[in-house]
Order: structure tokens, then C-alpha cells, then sequence
């Protein structure tokens, strides 16, 4: 499949990195200098731009990091809208917002072209294994069209329906639920720490039973460990993401209170110098609240 992929960061990379070791043509493009030097070694071609990126692509991928850069790359002059084929499709896999992606839709239908949304589940780590979840919303025949690059991206594939927005939602909706675990995890551990008790025997507890699944471990050991510049995902990347699950509940008129305590969490470790970090972070956020070290 000929596919163009614009967006080379941490996880597009990885992503990137599994399209092209299934064999598929591969074009790829980032405006940082540097960025592509790895995936150009390993038998990607450069595009010298966005419109570079998307001439004769069947597929054309975004990981973008938030609702302002995929409009440019995407409806700005020369962007993927003005330069991707009729009948070609554009799979958004940034975590973006639901208004965002529904005038996407509506922007690539009015040119003949369609839109798929296949958001990723899983940390780069995970990507460059192959073992991501991947959330899929668009028309049944683009995303059977997309299978191929999904078996070589994913372990497996959840079918939201035909509106790509309506994947965007389940993201947003997973990202919060995971969100939430993060943050009473850092208020757990606040507790036990108030009485006296090292963090890692409450870790313990947790992952021994009720709790034994990977957000539980892997994100709960960066808090032990306080290991938060072991960067997977930051709080920066975890407070946008907040702002736009409270804006897809607005949309629907849906109260979500839980939401709200999530981001003020967040906006007060990025307050406190702490966005670039991992957004397991939202832990010492909570010690520092708490009166703790």
C-alpha cells in the first residue's frame, strides 16, 4: 500500500516504524529537521512537504498533537485536503477533539476524499512492538481498506462505527477513565505516605489483586519510583486532552465531575513546572497538595 505519513514524534516513529517494516511504500514528512533521519535509513522516503507527502498515496496518516496543527497540515494552503487524490483517505490517529474531527469530515467529504479515525491505545514502547489497540471510526469499506496497515500497526482493532468522530469520543472516553486511575492512584498513595507507609507496599497490594493491569503497574511504578522523566506521555499532552473530553461532554450536555478534578490536577503540575514530564506526575501534584515532600 502506498502510504504517506505526516507527524514524527516519539509515537508517530514507532507507528511509522511498523508501516514500513510490513513492506508497505512509505512517504513521510515532519517540519522539524531531524526527525526522519530514521526512518529515511531504514528505507522511507523524505517528502520535501505536506504536498510531497500526499501525491499518489492511497493512505495518508496524521499524528499531530492537537486540534491546531492537524487544521493547518489538513485544510491550510497546500495542506493534505488540497493535495490528497479523490477517493484517497486521511486517517487521523492524534487524540483530537470531536468538533475538530467531525469539520474534518465534513471538509474531506466536500472533496471527494474520506476520513478515518484510528487512534492509538498504548505508550511508544507498546507501538514499536506492534502491540498497540487501535480505536477505529469511518466508513466500513475506507477502514476494510485500512486493515492492512492495522495488522501491522496493532494487536487489535475496536469498531466504533461509521462516523470517524464517534472513535474520537471512545478515545477521549479511555484517555479519561485513564486519566482518573492516575489521579486516585496519587491520592492513595498520599494517604498511605500521610501514615507512615512506603508507597511501594500500597503498589503491592494493588497490583497483586484487584488492580493487576498494566495502567495500574506500569503508571503506579513511575510513581513509586518517582521515575516521572521517564516520559511516555506528559502532562501537558494529559491536560489538553482533559480540556477536550470536558468540551466532547459539553457537546453532548453530559456532566462529568470527575473530569474536573482530573484537569485541575493537571493544570496545577504544568502550574508547578512539571507539563514536560511524565503525567504520572499528577501523583506529586497530589503530595504537594497533601502537605508532602
Amino acid at each position: 500500500m502506498k502510504v504517506g505519513f505526516i507527524g514524527i514524534g516519539r509515537m508517530g516513529s514507532a507507528i511509522a516504524g511498523r508501516v514500513l517494516a510490513g513492506e508497505h511504500d512509505l512517504v513521510v514528512y515532519n517540519r522539524t529537521p531531524g526527525k526522519t533521519d530514521e526512518l529515511a535509513r531504514a528505507g522511507a522516503r523524505v517528502a520535501a512537504s505536506i504536498a510531497d507527502a500526499c501525491r499518489g498515496r492511497e493512505v495518508v496518516v496524521t499524528m499531530l498533537a492537537d486540534d491546531p496543527a492537524l487544521e493547518e497540515v489538513t485544510l491550510g494552503e497546500a495542506g493534505v485536503r488540497d493535495s490528497l487524490a479523490r477517493g484517497a483517505i486521511h486517517m487521523t490517529m492524534g487524540t483530537h477533539g470531536v468538533a475538530a474531527v467531525r469539520a474534518l469530515d465534513a471538509a474531506h467529504s466536500a472533496a471527494g476524499q474520506i476520513l478515518v479515525a484510528a487512534h492509538p491505545v498504548g505508550r511508544p514502547d507498546v507501538a514499536a512492538a506492534g502491540r498497540l489497540g487501535l480505536i477505529v471510526g469511518g466508513p466500513p469499506d475506507a477502514t476494510r481498506r485500512c486493515a492492512p496497515l492495522f495488522e501491522v500497526i496493532g494487536r487489535r482493532t475496536f469498531q466504533t462505527g461509521p462516523e470517524p468522530a464517534s472513535a474520537t469520543a471512545v478515545k477521549l472516553a479511555n484517555n479519561f477513565l485513564l486519566g482518573c486511575a492516575l489521579e486516585a492512584m496519587g491520592e492513595a498513595f498520599s494517604l498511605a505516605r500521610k501514615y507512615g507507609v512506603e508507597t511501594q507496599v500500597l503498589y503491592d497490594l494493588i497490583t497483586d489483586g484487584l488492580f493487576a493491569a498494566p495502567a495500574y503497574e506500569v503508571y503506579g511504578k513511575i510513581m513509586v519510583e518517582e521515575a516521572y522523566d521517564q516520559v511516555g506521555f506528559t502532562a501537558d499532552l494529559g491536560l489538553k486532552d482533559a480540556n477536550l473530553v470536558l468540551a466532547a461532554a459539553d457537546l453532548a450536555h453530559l456532566p462529568l465531575p470527575s473530569a474536573n478534578v482530573l484537569r485541575d490536577r493537571l493544570l496545577g503540575a504544568v502550574a508547578h513546572g512539571d507539563g514536560a514530564r511524565d503525567w504520572a506526575v499528577i501523583a506529586r501534584e497530589q503530595a504537594r497538595a497533601g502537605g508532602l515532600d
